[in-house]
């Protein structure tokens, strides 16, 4: 990262509309940097110097360099655990200095600040509602900014005016369309599901496009696509079941890690309602061979 001044922020106290820190929103910060360096570091004391006493979080900095798509996901998968008024700033952004267009956009109960490349269409597509703003950068950051880091010289002065009660419409102009990633492969019949992974986790779980799975009373589970939302919902018998990847077959899908014993491959429902391929206390992308964009099919009844 080339070095650059750091434009001649706003004095916090000048910020029209600048609320009580007691009152103030939280802002989750999402992004790629890792935390050996200091550019998160930088974000947060651009948002505590520009919005004093603003409460952060870090909902993850560990974001595989570049990985719009895997970003989307792990927003999709946490947004909606926050309290209403969150901020997020998130800051994958592999287009940083380029031409793609930086937002501030109010969904539901959530704003958002960050890059207009994807990273926010899962969110939206489960949203809908939404208005959206392009940061006019002359007003946010008057200095000018770094060709290279627009997280601490633009996003996280933006995400500071809207915490410190600037309305979303005194940021930009406002904008109708927005970027859109394409919806991870997933296709549902009666008869036959099929999907690919989407992401690995830290413990090597391999997640998978096939949710939103929900557990029924009775023990069956009901699979609602996830990102259709006019799709049908189908309800299937989960201990009869032929599952396929990576060239290995199951035939049930678990509830728990501990139905089978540990170091044994299991597919199961995780937290986020997707279908996931596990090892109880082991790593199945180690054991199986699993990558994202491997082909998932289950064939539920067979």
């Amino acid at each position: 990262m080339t070095k650059a001044p750091l434009p001649h922020p706003h004095p916090a106290a000048t910020i029209p509309g600048m609320s009580n820190p007691a009152t103030l929103p939280p802002i989750a910060l999402l992004s790629d940097f890792g935390t050996r360096d200091a550019y998160v570091g930088t974000m947060k004391g651009v948002l505590q110097r520009e919005c004093p006493g603003v409460p952060m979080i870090d909902l993850t900095h560990e974001i595989a360099p570049q990985n719009v798509r895997q970003a989307a996901f792990v927003l999709w998968t946490a947004y909606r655990y926050f309290p209403p008024g969150t901020i997020f700033l998130v800051v994958v952004d592999p287009g940083v200095g380029g031409r793609r267009r930086a937002l501030a956009i109010q969904a539901g109960d959530f704003r958002f600040v960050g890059p207009d490349n994807g990273v926010f269409s899962e969110v939206l597509a489960e949203l809908r509602d939404w208005q959206a703003v392009a940061l006019d950068e002359a007003l946010i950051a008057p200095g000018g900014l770094s060709a290279t880091f627009h997280g601490r010289d633009l996003f996280a002065p933006a995400a500071a005016r809207l915490a410190c009660g600037q309305p979303l419409a005194a940021l930009g102009r406002p904008v109708a369309e927005l970027i859109t990633l394409p919806v991870p492969a997933l296709s549902v019949a009666p008869h036959a599901f099929n999907g690919e992974i989407i992401y690995i986790d830290h413990f090597g779980n391999a997640v998978t496009s096939i949710g939103t799975c929900h557990w029924g009373g009775n023990g069956r589970l009901t699979l609602t696509p996830r990102l259709q939302p006019d799709a049908t919902p189908v309800t299937f018998d989960p201990t009869r079941v032929t599952l396929t990847v990576g060239g290995h077959r199951f035939t049930r899908i678990a509830r728990t890690y501990d139905e089978v014993k540990p170091g044994s491959p299991v597919p199961l429902i995780n937290s986020a309602g997707q279908l996931e391929i596990a090892v109880n206390q082991g790593n199945a992308r180690q054991m199986l061979g699993l990558a994202v964009g491997d082909r998932v099919t289950v064939l539920p009844g067979a």
